[in-house]
């Protein structure tokens, strides 16, 4: 056996994975094999092919490697191994039967985490690996302790802090102040960079100026796109020359979006200085970003200022904490003005909602409810899984208590760990009335479930916002909960902005009665939907016209 193992390394490092895999197929003697050599045959799995089955293979090699010597460095390397393979087979397989199999390897995992976490030399490495399988749950207070550790151990890591932010938006226990609290930390620890290494920040000096969008999500029909498509509808050519910095690989969307721009570039493989120098090379007049701390967030280039003006806007609900983004665009129904002490910025409130949607590329149709047709509610929220609290989950268990027969279709718009999902919906015995819809082949596909659905119930602190442009734009209502801040009252300025203030609710009780109401009131829910159906497209939320010629007269006037 030791020549087995000595060959297998040698041929490890000669880089022939394929030979050791055949080898081990005819030569293994597993009882015999060591954490370190069970490490190396899942590797060579991986660096063969990482499609299934190889993946599934090098999966099983990382949990034997773990489990044979579990307090060795080359078995604490096999457990996060193991992690990040799960991570990915999850991530590429999320509509396979295999689903159920892939989170039980997750509560495995989840298991020697807490068996081995105090035993490993690498505990950073490990963290990160915990941190991609959490980001893959919804477990939102394992994230928020993780990345907490993660700023704790180093006070630095600017990328930790955002996420730690990031996170508790998702839940209760924190109020505007503390957003605002932690969120200055980070403009104290972004570090500017040496004055010598940049080139002076100069404005174009001209009567068109030169506006600029920076992102990290021109992709995938990233809901980011469909929001900055909505100013390009005036003849904004007359005041603005419009350039974007796109911080990702490039797909169709991609693409599709650069045909707005008189000016693209994609910066996604330069360092900060490199990025800086381009853009202020290019004599920006106002920048704006669309990721505030979350995405892959750039906000040293914005601590380094871009250009004289520098604005967020769009994807991030919520202060930065950087004083050298001098505005934030929002809407008078999502920041009140005894609130603007809690957000770094100035804030620019525009005339009706904070943000408008191009619409979709499809035939609207006015849909009977299945209420109306076949007597039963179908409530649904397709908002990403993370959203649904326990707190939601109680209390839209308990809606679906109060109306006999009624449904609730949940589908993620991201693949996710949702086993502690169903077992807190389990706790309320309303199993029967779930349905879980897996992910949609294609954007049509998605929007036409929306044909299937009452009623759409918003998530809460946690607002859906593209989620709830599209219900609507199907006629479709959205019940929501009043907030206490930005991100919080999205779903408050969207329903105001279609004359829906009736589904607000101000508390838990109000939330259900407004849904039992309107779930049990057939003519009540009928001329709901036909209001909404009727004056989505030339609302706030859709008149492109009027809110592109709102935004860039404003963002001309700044000083």
């Amino acid at each position: 056996m030791e020549n087995i193992n000595f060959r297998i390394k040698k041929l490890f490092s000669e880089k022939k994975y394929l030979e050791i895999i055949n080898l081990v197929k005819k030569n293994i003697i597993e009882d015999q094999i060591s954490s370190e050599i069970f490490n190396l045959l899942g590797i060579s799995q991986l660096l063969i092919s990482k499609d299934k089955e190889n993946l599934f293979k090098a999966i099983e090699f990382f949990k034997k490697g773990y489990l044979r010597e579990k307090k060795t460095s080359y078995s604490q390397q096999a457990l996060i191994n193991l992690i990040n393979a799960t991570v990915l087979l999850f991530r590429s397989n999320f509509k396979s039967d295999n689903k159920m199999l892939l989170i039980d390897i997750f509560d495995e995992i989840d298991e020697f985490y807490n068996e081995s976490k105090n035993d490993f030399k690498n505990k950073k490495s490990l963290r990160n690996a915990m941190i991609r399988r959490y980001l893959r749950s919804t477990d939102i207070s394992k994230l928020i302790d993780l990345f907490k550790e993660v700023i704790e151990e180093d006070p630095s890591d600017v990328e930790g802090l955002c996420s730690y932010i990031y996170f508790n938006s998702y839940l209760d226990n924190w109020g505007q102040k503390s957003f605002y609290d932690n969120s200055i930390l980070i403009d104290q620890k972004l570090k500017p960079f040496p004055k010598n290494e940049l080139i002076p920040l100069e404005s174009n000096n001209k009567k068109i100026k030169n506006l600029a969008f920076l992102s990290s999500d021109i992709k995938l029909d990233h809901s980011v796109t469909y929001f900055l498509k909505s100013i390009f509808y005036n003849d904004y050519k007359k005041n603005f020359k419009l350039y974007l910095y796109i911080n990702n690989k490039e797909d169709q969307s991609s693409k599709e979006i650069k045909k707005y721009f008189d000016v693209s570039r994609n910066i996604y493989e330069l360092d900060d200085i490199k990025i800086i120098n381009l853009v202020r090379a290019d004599k920006i007049d106002i920048a704006v970003d669309l990721m505030g701390i979350s995405s892959n967030q750039k906000l040293i280039l914005f601590k380094n200022r871009l250009a004289p003006i520098q604005i967020t806007w769009c994807g991030y609900c919520n202060t930065t904490g950087v004083k050298n983004i001098d505005y934030l665009i929002s809407d008078k129904n999502l920041i009140f003005s005894s609130e603007k002490k809690y957000y770094t910025e100035k804030i620019i409130y525009m005339p009706n909602i904070w943000n408008c949607h191009v619409g979709f590329n499809l035939e609207r149709k006015k849909i009977l409810s299945n209420y109306n047709d076949k007597n039963f509610i179908t409530f649904a929220s397709f908002n990403n899984f993370r959203k649904i609290t326990p707190r939601v989950i109680k209390i839209w268990s308990e809606i679906l208590k109060k109306i006999p027969n009624s449904k609730l279709l949940l589908k993620s718009s991201f693949p996710v760990d949702d086993s502690k999902l169903k077992k807190e919906f389990n706790k309320y015995g309303i199993d029967n009335s779930l349905i879980f819809q897996p992910k949609t082949e294609n954007f049509k596909k998605h929007l036409k479930l929306y044909e299937n659905v009452d009623i759409a119930l918003d998530t809460f602190p946690y607002n859906g916002v593209t989620t709830s442009f599209e219900a609507i734009w199907m006629g479709v209502p959205v019940i929501t909960m009043s907030g206490f801040n930005f991100n919080s009252r999205c779903g408050e300025s969207i329903n105001k902005n279609i004359g829906m203030k009736s589904l607000i609710a101000e508390d838990d009780k109000h939330y259900v009665d407004i849904a039992v109401n309107l779930g049990t009131n057939k003519n009540y829910l009928k001329n709901i939907r036909k209001k909404i159906f009727n004056v989505a497209p030339n609302s706030p939320l859709f008149n492109k016209e009027e809110f592109s010629k709102n935004f860039l007269k404003i963002i001309y006037n700044l000083k």
